[in-house]
C-alpha cells in the first residue's frame, strides 16, 4: 500500500497521523516533571501553559482567522491561566526566545489545531488539578470546559478546518505549523521546570 493511499482523507485525521510522534514525546516529558505532584510543579506547568497561549494570542484576534471562526475571540485561554497564575502566587514567566512571528493563514491553522485539540486533554488534567484543591474558578481556569462543551466546541473547530479549501503548499504548511506547536510548547514546558528537581518516571 502506498504512502498515498495510507493518508486519511480528513484534513483533521492526517493532522492526528502527522503529529502523533512529538504528542507522545510532550505526553511523556509532561509526565516526567509530575505537575500534579506539587502545587510548585504544577504552577510551573501553568506557566508553561501560558507562555503558549500568549503566544497565540495573537492569532486568536487575527481577522482573517476569526472570519474562518466566528468564535475564535472566545476560544483563547491566555488570560484564564494569567489567573490561574495570579490564584497561585506566581509571576508571569519571561518570554521564551523562538516565539511564533507572523505566521502564513496555513501555518495558523496548523497551530490552532494544536491549542484547540489540548482543551480535550485538559478533560482528564482537570480531575488531577482539582486533588490539589484548585478548580475552574480556582488555579485551574485553563483546564475549564469551553462554552458549548469540550466536544461540541472541537467538532465545530474541526468540521471547518476539514471543510476548508488549501492548496497543496498550504496543505503543507498546516502541517509543518502543527508538528512546531508541539515543538515549541515542548520546548516552554522545558524551560519552566528548568531548575525544578528531576522526577524519575517508570
Amino acid at each position: 500500500m502506498t504512502e498515498q493511499q495510507n493518508r486519511p482523507a480528513l484534513r483533521s485525521q492526517r493532522l492526528n497521523q502527522i503529529t502523533h510522534a512529538p504528542h507522545e514525546q510532550l505526553d511523556k516529558a509532561v509526565k516526567a516533571n509530575a505537575p500534579f505532584e506539587t502545587l510548585a510543579n504544577y504552577a510551573r506547568f501553568v506557566a508553561a501553559q501560558y507562555g503558549f497561549q500568549n503566544e497565540l494570542k495573537a492569532l486568536y484576534s487575527d481577522p482573517l482567522l476569526v472570519e474562518i471562526f466566528p468564535d475564535l475571540p472566545e476560544r483563547c485561554r491566555a488570560e484564564q491561566a494569567k489567573a490561574d497564575l495570579a490564584d497561585l502566587g506566581t509571576a508571569l514567566p519571561e518570554p521564551v526566545a523562538g516565539a511564533l512571528v507572523k505566521p502564513s493563514t496555513a501555518q495558523a491553522l496548523g497551530w490552532l489545531f494544536v491549542s484547540e485539540g489540548s482543551k480535550l486533554g485538559a478533560a482528564f488534567l482537570i480531575k488531577r488539578a482539582v486533588a490539589l484543591k484548585l478548580s475552574e474558578s480556582f488555579g485551574a481556569r485553563h483546564l475549564g470546559e469551553p462554552a458549548g462543551g469540550r466536544a461540541g466546541g472541537w467538532k465545530s473547530f474541526v468540521r471547518i478546518l476539514d471543510s476548508l479549501q488549501l492548496s497543496a503548499e498550504e496543505e503543507a504548511q498546516v502541517e509543518q505549523g502543527a508538528v512546531d506547536a508541539f515543538e515549541r510548547f515542548n520546548v516552554l514546558l522545558q524551560q519552566a521546570y528548568i531548575h525544578a528537581p528531576k522526577v524519575e518516571v517508570a
